[in-house]
């Protein structure tokens, strides 16, 4: 007997319906049919499970094969100067709590670009896992997160400056060192469906060996992201089935042994990365943009977008990434994904949230569209 409580309204008619007609529509398919965002298709869909009108979720199965998207997962909390720093005392400062962490970061900018997203992390069973998967699920599928109730969920606080640079950072990252090779090898059939797997260097060494072994076998590509310096040492030491590398200036130099001071020497460190086997690369350097690489298309520079009015750096580097592994699937040009990552992190640059709010494929397009001249 029908109830209040599981009756249908307007929209999950339309979405029930569609289901019935076609079990293998995409979510984005319904999006379209809508004209409504694929994460609020994504919720009406939870909603209807809810209610037991779909039994669990194998309409997707024939879906866009998903990104699988595999590292850090934190929550962000944030302190802003309100006056210059002063050491060895009490500095006045606004603050902010947020979700974050790069592998989330990247899953969370293309669930909101279209993309069908999976996150595989590893968590405390914590207020503060709770937190994130709030924020989180809307944009990405968390069914596959591992939780360890002896361990805390990884967290990152960063101080700003009134100019919205970095100060200093603190960074909890030793849940992820329950990512093991053991964890991932129990998803192999879900990695391999995928359409792209993104790890970030999070992980620990031997579990990105295991990727990168996986996705010679599998025929998968796979997409590596530094998160700094110091983890560099975390690659994987074969890099001819990474598809893609993006780094920065320092990240390059640390792994390199050289100095970036010159044009030159940033063009040679790209050339350093395609000679070491990796198939394309981009090696980012602050306000002078960002330099890819790739066997089929040279090495190319795109110039930084300046932006007048930062709010906050962080999240920005994520933001590239993303909208360049984005413009990648999409089959753009290696000029394009540049410019596409650009485009994303200034605009994110500009907002106070580590991932800008109003982002979308066609917000996207529309920054590209006034911001490349």
């Amino acid at each position: 007997m029908e109830t209040e409580q599981n009756r249908m309204n307007e929209k999950e008619e339309i979405i029930y319906n569609s289901i019935r007609k076609n079990p293998y529509i995409s979510q984005q398919e319904l999006a379209d049919i809508l004209d409504l965002s694929r994460p609020t298709v994504a919720n009406l869909i939870s909603g209807l499970i809810k209610k037991g009108r779909i039994l669990g979720k194998a309409y997707i199965l024939n879906e866009a094969r998903q990104i699988i998207c595999i590292g850090g997962a934190n929550v962000d909390r944030k302190f802003y100067m309100k006056e210059e720093a002063q050491l060895g005392t009490s500095n006045p400062v606004r603050s902010t709590q947020s979700a974050g962490g790069v592998a989330r970061n990247v899953a969370e900018n293309l669930g909101r670009l279209g993309k069908e997203v999976i996150l595989l992390t590893a968590c405390g069973t914590d207020a503060d896992w709770d937190a994130i998967e709030k924020a989180s699920n809307t944009y990405m599928n968390l069914d596959y997160v591992t939780a360890f109730p002896s361990i805390s969920t990884g967290s990152y606080t960063a101080v700003l400056e009134q100019d919205g640079n970095l100060l200093v950072a603190l960074a909890d990252m030793e849940a992820y060192e329950h990512l093991t090779p053991d964890v991932l090898s129990k998803q192999e059939a879900l990695l391999s469906r995928s359409s792209a797997i993104v790890a970030d260097l999070n992980c620990p060494k031997e579990t990105l060996e295991y990727l990168t072994h996986f996705a010679e076998v599998s025929q998968i590509p796979l997409v590596l992201v530094p998160v700094s310096s110091p983890k560099m040492v975390r690659l994987p030491e074969a890099l001819e089935k990474v598809s893609w590398i993006i780094c920065n200036r320092d990240e390059s130099e640390t792994k390199f042994g050289m100095r970036i001071e010159t044009e030159a020497d940033w063009h040679q460190a790209v050339q350093n990365w395609l000679d070491a086997g990796v198939q394309n690369v981009i090696v980012t350097n602050g306000k002078l943009g960002a330099m890819a690489g790739s066997a089929t298309e040279g090495i190319i520079h795109e110039p930084a977008i300046v932006v007048e009015n930062i709010q906050d750096v962080t999240g920005a580097g994520d933001a590239f990434c993303s909208a360049v592994i984005y413009a990648w699937l999409e089959g753009r040009s290696l000029h394009e994904i540049l410019q596409a990552g650009s485009v994303n992190a200034a605009r994110t640059l500009e907002s106070e949230y580590t991932v800008r709010q109003n982002l979308s494929t066609s917000q996207l397009q529309k920054d590209l569209e006034e911001l490349i001249k």
